[in-house]
């Protein structure tokens, strides 16, 4: 089920809510270059909302059964 997004950019802490993670976990990920796409806007930080639900989308765990791993 794929969360249901606002419109136009999201700042970090509207991105944590959806994400159910703390702010600093994104600014972390931010210069470790992980997590969401983000777009620097002067000193800003945003993200669009597509970005965010790509994102979440590819987070999704692979199964045993789905690499042929022998149990």
């Amino acid at each position: 089920m794929k969360p249901d997004l606002p419109q136009g950019l999201l700042n970090e802490h509207e991105v944590s809510k959806i994400c159910a993670i703390q702010v600093a976990t994104l600014r972390k990920w931010r210069t470790l270059r992980r997590g969401p796409r983000f777009l620097k806007i002067g000193a800003l930080v945003r993200y669009r909302p597509d970005d965010i639900s790509a994102w979440i989308d590819r987070q999704a765990a692979v199964t045993c059964d789905e690499v042929g791993v022998a149990r």
